[in-house]
């Protein structure tokens, strides 16, 4: 008589290969389509230049090629200034975009999101030896203190209304082109702090060992999308792809690969 423990495995096998399938054939066939994908190589851990080889590398390369793999497409990569990319993604000049990109009602008023694929939170980075503030109360409380960000960015909203007095104009805020450039700012100690999410604090954090920290409690979570023109037939299939991407555990793999390995191997 055949062991038990081998036929309840073999029929587990044979359940899981029956509920596999149907997924994998539920998804759409691109059929070899290009897709024109945008971002700026300036967001760590989410997409920034490899320092060994200058290739793009980060968890939005790493999860939009296996979402176009699923979908038999492939991906043709370009970069922009994030100033730009969500009108340029508007205008067609680009079929998908990303960037740390939150969805907000605003945005949607402008070009097409994806579900989301990433929720953080809102925090202050600073260097690690900061001492004369420990939250956002009191880095406001000091007119000396200035905060880094990009302009039309969320970092550079919460910085307005959640840290400050909510005047955009306020001298406080120092824009940089790039959300790198303001990080070197905070390195170099032209500014105090950089509001930023908890993943990409966390990347800056074991890039640069003893450099930053994080203080004060989260200032606002936010929803990650990628974003596509007003209609873009891709959006549904992307929808698709990334759900099967997060229920078979690909996407905790993403996240542990850029979140925790790749940090501590820096």
């Amino acid at each position: 008589m055949p062991n038990l423990n081998k036929l309840l495995a073999a029929a587990a096998a044979i359940l899981a290969l029956g509920v596999a399938a149907p997924q994998a054939q539920d998804l759409p066939d691109l059929a070899g389509r290009e897709i024109v994908a945008v971002t700026e190589n300036a967001y760590v851990p989410l997409n920034f230049a490899d320092p060994a080889t200058g290739e793009g590398i980060g968890f939005e390369y790493d999860l939009f090629n296996e979402i176009a793999k699923r979908l038999n497409a492939g991906v043709r990569w370009e970069l922009t200034s994030w100033d730009v990319m969500i009108q340029s993604v508007r205008d067609g000049q680009f079929d998908v975009g990303m960037d740390g990109i939150t969805i907000n009602d605003e945005r949607k008023g402008q070009v097409d999101f994806s579900d989301s694929y990433l929720t953080s939170q809102q925090l202050m980075l600073v260097r690690a030896d900061e001492s004369r503030f420990t939250d956002a109360e009191s880095f406001a409380a000091d007119a000396s203190f200035l905060v880094g960000a990009q302009a039309g960015t969320t970092n550079f909203y919460v910085a307005v209304y959640n840290v400050l007095d909510g005047d955009e104009a306020n001298p406080r805020i120092k824009l940089f082109d790039t959300f790198g450039a303001s990080v070197q700012a905070l390195l170099s100690g032209d500014i105090d702090t950089v509001l930023m999410d908890q993943t990409s604090a966390n990347g800056y954090i074991g890039a640069n060992p003893g450099a930053f920290k994080v203080v004060g409690t989260p200032l606002g979570t936010e929803d990650f999308g990628f974003i596509f023109p007003p209609g873009s037939d891709l959006v549904a299939p992307v929808n698709a792809a990334l759900a099967q991407i997060k229920a078979d555990g690909t996407m905790d793999a993403l996240q542990q690969k850029w979140f925790y390995e790749y940090n501590s191997a820096q």
